[in-house]
């Protein structure tokens, strides 16, 4: 075969490889994303059934992830991946996933309600992990604190005392209002009246009653 014959033949073979790939990769039509979609969510509903072990979650995430791949416009895939992975405890992959609904939705209260959480909760277990380590010193303490702090002010002091240290408040502080309560209550005592024959005249000699 000459040269000239082997590239059109080369050409001609890769044309129809790349055509091969392109056609695999066509962007669904909404009706067909949506029942692509809707067979996913059947599917991935009965892997959770079986319970949410890392290989049921692992394998729903990856159906999805497929979806995703082929319909790279689409948020609704990554919003499920976000909903089970912050399920299972995932929260670094949850927030991951709800940046990628965001990228698609900027508007999308769902996704930003994750990623908030999630966050949230990755900062919690951050911050027990640094008051757990003794040797803890420097600038991450202080950041720390700082994020307890932003923390507290924007959840409430009460979202963040643990539950056994809430309760144990609250009834310090029942029992400090019903104290309050019954001193409040209490009869007040009444100044005895002096008779007018044991009080001096007025402008009168003050020892007269000692004669």
């Amino acid at each position: 075969m000459s040269k000239g014959k082997w590239l059109v033949s080369f050409l001609v073979i890769s044309i129809s490889v790349l055509g091969g790939c392109v056609s695999n990769n066509v962007v669904m039509t909404n009706e067909e994303f949506i029942q692509a979609m809707g067979q996913s969510n059947v599917r991935v509903d009965s892997l959770l059934e079986k319970g949410e072990s890392n290989e049921a979650v692992t394998e729903a995430v990856a159906v999805l992830a497929d979806l995703a791949k082929r319909n790279p416009t689409r948020k609704e895939p990554w919003g499920r991946m976000a909903k089970i992975q912050f399920d299972s405890g995932n929260y670094a992959q949850a927030i991951v996933s709800a940046e990628e609904v965001l990228q698609r939705d900027g508007t999308d209260r769902t996704a930003k309600s994750i990623r908030a959480v999630a966050g949230l909760r990755v900062a919690s277990q951050s911050l027990a992990d640094l008051r757990n380590d003794v040797e803890l010193k420097g600038n991450a303490r202080a950041d720390a604190a700082s994020l307890a702090a932003v923390m507290r002010e924007t959840l409430g002091e009460d979202v963040l005392v643990p539950a056994s240290e809430l309760e144990a408040r609250k009834k310090r502080e029942a029992a400090a209002a019903a104290r309050a309560k019954a001193k409040a209550s209490r009869p007040q005592a009444v100044p005895v009246a002096v008779p007018d024959a044991q009080q001096p005249a007025r402008g009168g000699n003050p020892f007269s009653q000692l004669k």
